[in-house]
């Protein structure tokens, strides 16, 4: 299908970017890579009057150090953030889940802080930003504020950005020697996780130090999973403390049921694949 009419704009800053979203009012839509708005307009599932294309502001690309954390900007991505020395060296996770991201074709043009704020809680980023405890930060016409994973994150497609706001970098900790694993399960290749599981874990002397587990597609938004993090810390690293911290993976989801698997079944994987990750994770 072809999509309804709308305005186009350009701009070449962020200030301008916000600008054009404050006269378009609540009917414009953010272009970053493309891959999620793309369909919906050619389905018309969306009719924005104005889209505007973040695809000439430059401040938005790159990754840098900012002290204890990184700074990857919204625009960055996939394929360059699966690339960067920095992320594989102080955040493994955003690393391995980067790496499952659909296909190559898809990682060259979708951008880090466009899956992100598409919010779609099948995404697998969304679990691996709120696992590491991300900040983002959003830019609107009041200046830019930051707003912690847990917060961001608010309901099935549904943000903290206001209409005339973007998000315009994600600031992430650095977790330098922490392991890190990505499971996802899906019907078939490139397909949207029914579950995966995000896990990064600090490991000492053979034990269990810290540990931050969040799961994909258990809820309308992604879920930390508290119990099994807190069964984990100061236990001994072996099958049988993660077989049994795993167990804890489906307290406090409430996962959907729809056409490729129920609730329950969820639940099940969640245990079964977060399991996994942490014996990946742990090695």
């Amino acid at each position: 299908m072809i999509p309804a009419p709308f305005d186009y704009v350009a701009p070449s800053t962020v200030d301008e970017a916000i600008r054009a979203l404050s006269e378009a009012g609540e009917d414009a839509k953010v272009l970053a890579g493309g891959q999620s708005l793309l369909p919906v307009l050619r389905m018309r599932l969306a009719a924005p009057s104005t889209v505007v294309d973040l695809g000439k502001i430059a401040e938005l690309r790159g990754v840098r150090e900012d002290g204890d954390s990184l700074v990857v900007g919204a625009m960055t991505t996939h394929y360059d953030v699966q690339r960067d020395h920095l992320i594989a060296e102080h955040a493994a996770l955003v690393k391995a889940a980067t790496d499952t991201v659909a296909d190559p074709q898809i990682r060259h043009r979708g951008t880090f802080g466009g899956a992100i704020a598409h919010a779609d809680p099948a995404g697998d980023l969304l679990a691996p930003v709120l696992a590491l405890g991300c900040e983002l930060v959003v830019a609107g016409p009041a200046g830019r504020r930051t707003v912690p994973a847990g917060e961001f994150f608010q309901d099935l497609f549904t943000t903290a950005l206001a209409p005339d706001e973007l998000l315009v970098e994600i600031r992430v900790p650095k977790h330098t020697g922490w392991h890190a694993h990505y499971e996802k399960f899906n019907r078939v290749a490139q397909a949207w996780s029914m579950v995966a599981v995000a896990v990064t874990v600090r490991v000492e002397g053979g034990g269990i130090a810290e540990a931050r587990v969040a799961l994909t597609n258990m809820g309308a938004t992604p879920v930390r999973a508290t119990a099994v993090e807190a069964a984990l810390v100061d236990a001994p690293a072996t099958a049988d403390s993660i077989r049994a911290a795993a167990e804890h993976a489906a307290e406090g989801t409430n996962p959907a049921s729809d056409g490729n698997a129920d609730a329950e079944f969820r639940r099940h994987l969640a245990r079964v694949l977060t399991g996994r990750a942490l014996a990946a994770a742990v090695g």
